[in-house]
């Protein structure tokens, strides 16, 4: 009941101040919530970089999955090896073209650690994981695979702690979108750091 009180408190002085700020200079601006997530939802589909298959998907939550994973995630700087084609790297101040050839299929390094493949399996999976199986890997940290359980039965690179907050909509937004990517083998494995 406290929560509620304390959210229904926050409302009402975001509605205040917003109101005062309005009348004060003289105008307040009406924002349309429902253009803003349309707009991410055709962004989505504008910047993904591969083909997008989909056949029996939901297209809204493709498109705002991608606007998440590619707009706002950073899923490719670490889930694609390398991140973008050679001379054509954004943070070289070239100009960016990302690595479709790679596209989420994991293999970068990060110490002991290498980045999963996110890219749907044969059976259509994400990463080869069910929908339960995905939304507790971001809301948990649960490494399905326990590949270093000598460390720890949790993901330790992906920031799983961050994802995890985002609402369940986003979630199944993402998991569509790698629902409807191209599938992928993942690479090799790297070399171990020395």
């Amino acid at each position: 009941m406290r929560a509620k009180l304390t959210v229904g408190a926050a409302v009402i002085m975001f509605t205040a101040i917003a109101t005062f700020f309005g009348a004060t200079t003289g105008h307040a601006e009406k924002f349309d919530y429902r253009e803003e997530f349309n707009s991410r939802v055709l962004r989505g589909f504008e910047i993904a970089p591969v083909p997008l298959n989909l056949d029996g998907l939901d297209p809204t939550l493709v498109g705002l999955g991608s606007y998440i994973v590619n707009a706002h995630g950073g899923c490719n700087d670490c889930h694609t090896a390398p991140s973008y084609t050679e001379g054509r790297n954004p943070f070289l101040g070239e100009k960016e073209r990302i690595n479709t050839a790679g596209y989420l299929a994991g293999g970068a390094a990060f110490g002991p650690f290498v980045s999963r493949n996110l890219t749907p399996r044969a059976n259509g999976l994400p990463a080869n994981l069910t929908w339960d199986q995905f939304r507790e890997v971001l809301r948990k940290g649960t490494d399905f695979k326990n590949r270093h359980p000598e460390i720890s039965p949790l993901l330790q690179v992906m920031p799983w702690p961050v994802y995890g907050k985002m609402s369940t909509l986003d979630l199944r937004a993402i998991y569509e979108f790698l629902r409807a990517i191209p599938s992928l083998p993942t690479p090799p494995a790297p070399a171990p750091m020395p």
